[in-house]
């Protein structure tokens, strides 16, 4: 660690409106900039959730205002099958990018660490202000795809190929709609690796004189390992959706096979891989599930140790734990792959580490009990939700004994 005088952030007072609440270099705007992005992109996926919902209800309803929006994809208000998966997709990209990777991390984290570590500011304060900027234009572009004449992309949130490299000819959304979504995910990976580099210079060489690493706060590590899992995953996705790209526009045939017939016509791509898009996708796609979740650790131990009027039981434990589940995610991503046809001894050592990933995940949850056991816990809106945090977290964990040893069947 150094001296935090020697790397202070120079700060320069804002003179105008857009300079203070706009384009702001203040790490606390900043993150109530992403905050207010992650609320509307929950809002526009709430939305959608009703309207396919409605539509599963009823499946002839007329929609107000939706002949407007799509007339091919729901004429008169009523929705085609293929504008329902396009409505899916766009709600799961929206969700997972926009809502769960940028609340946890991106706001609470833009806001709080700063604070939490005695630093002024973040050290590359326009990297942080490029970082929400570049995840606004991000969020802008997908959403720009309602707009186009066939629609958004159909391939869901995860865009297997090689329905996302065919172009048009697959499809409703899958020419223009899908070079939006991988240009949105594309820049939406840029502003989170500015954003991690930030968040990880910050927790090193920022922390206040004598606050060594393990003093910092369970949330300050959380953010610290989320940004550490941030700055690879995210760089495996950008130049897994720029390749996709330059399938639609450029004409290469990175995830387009030999021999593929679409619509009785032989498709001129050759030479390749529907797995490679998998395998990129993925080494992504999991960790982006512990992207999400390992910021709600670090935030429910932190309000559980605010409000249960004692330390935790082992916040070192709970620290290794948080690392642990960091490591685990890069090492099991395969086991979102056993339907394509991999060595069902790929199959085992990827289901062995989804075995092993339950362990650090139950001491957690068993820190958080012992601690909570004999503690005068004050009952507010936090504590509660934290509460709700952890019996989610066991209901939603409980499977993953079950479902890991049913992947590793051949």
């Amino acid at each position: 660690m150094h001296d935090t005088s020697a790397h202070a952030v120079q700060h320069h007072a804002p003179t105008s409106f857009i300079r203070k609440h706009v384009f702001s270099l203040d790490h606390k705007v900043i993150g109530k900039q992403y905050y207010a992005l992650a609320l509307a992109a929950a809002l526009i996926g709430m939305v959608l959730s009703w309207i396919m919902r409605i539509h599963l209800g009823w499946a002839n309803a007329a929609i107000p205002g939706l002949h407007t929006l799509s007339p091919n994809g729901a004429p008169g208000g009523v929705l085609t099958p293929e504008y329902y998966l396009q409505l899916m997709t766009m709600h799961g990209t929206i969700m997972v990018f926009f809502v769960l990777t940028t609340a946890p991390f991106a706001a609470f984290g833009n806001y709080f660490l700063p604070i939490q570590v005695g630093a002024e500011d973040m050290p590359f304060p326009r990297f942080n202000m490029m970082s929400f900027w570049v995840t606004f234009i991000a969020f802008l572009v997908l959403v720009s795809s309602f707009f186009i004449s066939d629609g958004p992309t159909l391939g869901g949130w995860t865009q297997y190929a090689p329905l996302n490299a065919i172009g048009s000819s697959g499809g409703p959304g899958q020419g223009l709609g899908v070079v939006l979504w991988m240009i949105s995910i594309a820049l939406f990976c840029i502003g989170q690796l500015l954003g991690s580099l930030n968040f990880i210079t910050t927790t090193l060489d920022l922390r206040v004189k004598g606050m060594s690493l393990m003093r910092l706060p369970l949330s300050a590590w959380a953010w610290f390992i989320t940004s550490c899992m941030g700055l690879t995953a995210f760089s495996v996705l950008m130049p897994a959706c720029i390749l996709v790209i330059l399938d639609h526009v450029a004409g290469t045939s990175f995830f387009v096979p030999s021999g593929l017939v679409l619509n009785d016509q032989l498709v001129p791509h050759s030479g390749g891989s529907t797995l490679l898009w998998q395998h990129l996708f993925w080494f992504f796609g999991h960790p982006e599930v512990y992207i999400a979740i390992v910021p709600g650790i670090g935030i429910v131990s932190h309000i559980l140790i605010a409000n249960m009027r004692k330390p935790m039981l082992s916040q070192r434990v709970l620290i290794y734990c948080m690392g642990a589940l960091a490591v685990l995610s890069y090492m099991v991503y395969g086991h979102h792959m056993f339907v394509s046809g991999m060595n069902p001894i790929s199959s085992l050592a990827f289901s062995f580490p989804t075995l092993v990933i339950t362990i650090p995940a139950t001491i957690t949850v068993l820190i958080w009990v012992f601690s909570l056991y004999g503690s005068r816990l004050r009952i507010n809106s936090a504590s509660l939700f934290a509460l709700g945090f952890v019996s989610m977290f066991v209901s939603g964990g409980v499977s993953v004994l079950v479902g890991s040893n049913n992947r590793s069947l051949p």
